[in-house]
């Protein structure tokens, strides 16, 4: 499936248009209260175009209108994130369900209380002239990752194991998110990355690739937003506020691609081409939808789909405790709720 096949799957439910017209009809500054409540996201990466509905309060008033002063945490994978939950430096942990696992795997007490993208949006790539076609094709080879604590580490376990290999069967490489350079350059045999990874790389001259999307063996959301089991507990009225203009961010981003390109030009420190960011974020416009938000809303958690995620991690042997997503899904935070 092409970028412009996967920016058009779904249509955009009528909720979240509605939804969008409220927010653009939001003032900026008339309804910021005295009163702030602080509420810090730790992010899997610095403050980039795909997290845009995180930087652009000063221009659009998203939080503030839910009395939130909005802080991001910038992190090096999934793994960070949670990590600077666990260390109180954040509240909310924007993370992959891969890194979710791993803590609840260590006994860590943790609720997924948001499902910002239901679609598994993480692919290994390897050039035309490799002959890697199939996971298999990477035995031996080395592979290149964000970080050992990113979800494109968890991702490429999951379909090294679904094709009956393991981690010690490949050699990880850590080349950051500039990982189609090591690629291109031959530092690298294959690499994990993103669907927007993988279209700043082509924007940028890498040639010809084999692409293996991982929802073709996993299909489940690709990141969801995570707090401490003592902050579900204790603010639960600043999460529900948070969420509400989350998702009222979200729903501008899909009504206004355009305005939000244009802003994320001076909010995200790799927005300087505004046709890039237009590009990036359809992507995640449309990673963002789903049949079952279509249904209940932005947001909206798949519980079978985690469970079997979680099933499958253990099957896999990436994870050793059995996990029962039951007890860590926590819906009634949501916008709506």
């Amino acid at each position: 499936m092409n970028d412009a096949e996967r920016i058009s799957v779904l249509p955009i439910p009528r909720r979240t248009l509605l939804a969008a017209a409220g927010a653009l009809a939001l003032p900026a500054y008339a309804q910021a209260p005295a009163r702030l409540d602080t509420l810090t996201v730790a992010g899997w990466n610095k403050p980039i175009t795909e997290v845009t509905p995180l930087l652009v309060d000063e221009d659009k008033g998203f939080y503030r209108a839910q009395r939130l002063d909005l802080r991001y945490v910038p992190g090096a994978g999934g793994g960070d994130a949670i990590r600077n939950i666990l260390s109180g430096q954040a509240d909310v942990a924007f993370t992959d369900p891969g890194s979710l696992f791993a803590a609840l795997d260590k006994g860590e007490k943790l609720r997924a209380i948001y499902d910002i993208y239901p679609q598994n949006v993480f692919n290994v790539v390897a050039l035309k002239s490799s002959g890697i076609t199939r996971p298999q094709d990477l035995k031996g080879k080395r592979v290149g990752v964000y970080s050992l604590a990113s979800g494109t580490r968890q991702n490429l376990l999951v379909m090294l194991h679904q094709a009956g290999l393991s981690e010690s069967d490949v050699t990880i490489v850590v080349t950051g998110l500039l990982n189609f350079a090591p690629l291109m350059q031959g530092q690298v045999d294959a690499t994990a990355a993103t669907d927007t990874g993988l279209l700043v790389g082509r924007r940028r001259g890498l040639p010809e690739v084999n692409v293996m999307e991982v929802g073709r063996w996993l299909n489940v959301s690709s990141d969801l937003y995570v707090v401490r089991e003592e902050v579900y507990q204790g603010k639960k009225d600043v999460l529900r506020r948070f969420l509400r203009a989350y998702r009222d961010a979200s729903a501008w981003m899909i009504a206004s691609p355009e305005e939000a390109a244009r802003l994320a030009v001076k909010r995200a420190i790799d927005g300087s081409d505004p046709a890039l960011n237009l590009d990036v974020i359809r992507l995640r416009n449309a990673a963002t939808v789903s049949p079952l938000t279509q249904r209940l809303g932005l947001g909206a958690m798949d519980l079978p789909s985690l469970q079997a995620a979680a099933d499958a991690y253990r099957k896999l042997g990436l994870i050793e405790r059995p996990i029962r997503m039951a007890d860590v899904v926590a819906s009634d935070l949501l916008p709506g709720k």
